[in-house]
C-alpha cells in the first residue's frame, strides 16, 4: 500500500515577500508569503519558522539553514545544494524539481515531506527520523541515510546507486522500480524490503553468495 502523504496547505493569495536571510534572524516566524526568482548568497539564519510559505526558483548559495521550521512549505525548482538543514522539522513540506546536491538534513525530523523530481545526490540525512517521506523520481545517488528511523518510506523510481542505507530497518520499504548497481546496507536491516528479480543477485551478493 502506498503511504499518504499530507499536502502543504497553502493559501490561494500569498503576499511577495524579499526578506533576506539576515531578515529572517530577527523574526521568530515567516508566515503567508512567496519568495520568487531570487539569490540569497553566504548567509545564514537558525531557528527561523516557516509557516505557509512558497519558494519559486530560488538560488541559495553558500547559506544555511540549521534547526528551521518548516510547516507547510513548497520549494519549486529551487537551488538548496550544500545548504545546511541540520537539526530542522519539515512537516507538509514538497520540495519539487530542485537540485539539493550535498543538502545537509541531518538529525533532523520528516513528517508528510514529498521529493519530486529532485537532484539529490550526496545529500545527507543521518540519523534523521521519517515518518510519511516519499521521494519519487529523484536521483540519490551516495546520498547519506545512515541509521535514519523509517517508518512509512517510500522510494519510487529513484536512482539510489552508491546508497548508505546502514542501520535503516527497511522492512516493508519498496524499492523494486529504483536503480542500482550497488547499496551500502547492513544483512539485518533488509529483511521485509521488497525487491524485484532483476535486484536479487545484488542482496545475494551481500550475504557472500555466488549466482552461476
Amino acid at each position: 500500500m502506498k503511504n499518504k502523504i499530507e499536502t502543504p496547505k497553502i493559501p490561494l493569495e500569498l503576499e511577495d515577500l524579499s526578506l533576506t536571510l539576515e531578515a529572517w534572524e530577527s523574526k521568530e516566524e515567516i508566515k503567508h508569503g512567496r519568495f520568487s526568482n531570487m539569490s540569497i548568497e553566504n548567509q545564514s539564519a537558525s531557528r527561523v519558522s516557516f509557516d505557509k510559505v512558497v519558494f519559486e526558483n530560488v538560488i541559495f548559495s553558500q547559506s544555511s539553514l540549521p534547526e528551521v521550521e518548516l510547516t507547510d512549505v513548497i520549494f519549486d525548482k529551487c537551488d538548496l545544494s550544500n545548504m545546511d538543514f541540520n537539526g530542522s522539522f519539515l512537516h507538509r513540506t514538497e520540495f519539487r524539481n530542485c537540485k539539493l546536491l550535498g543538502t545537509n538534513f541531518s538529525n533532523s525530523r520528516l513528517q508528510n515531506v514529498s521529493f519530486q523530481g529532485c537532484v539529490a545526490d550526496l545529500s545527507l540525512f543521518r540519523f534523521s527520523k521519517f515518518k510519511q517521506v516519499k521521494y519519487t523520481e529523484c536521483s540519490l545517488v551516495s546520498g547519506d541515510f545512515f541509521q535514519a528511523t523509517a517508518q512509512k518510506l517510500e522510494f519510487s523510481e529513484c536512482n539510489i546507486d552508491q546508497a548508505l542505507l546502514s542501520g535503516v530497518k527497511l522492512k516493508g520499504v519498496d524499492l523494486s522500480d529504483c536503480s542500482f548497481e550497488r547499496l551500502h546496507v547492513d544483512i539485518e536491516d533488509l529483511e521485509g524490503c521488497i525487491i524485484s528479480d532483476a535486484q536479487a543477485a545484488s542482496f545475494v551478493g551481500l550475504l557472500g553468495l555466488i549466482v552461476k
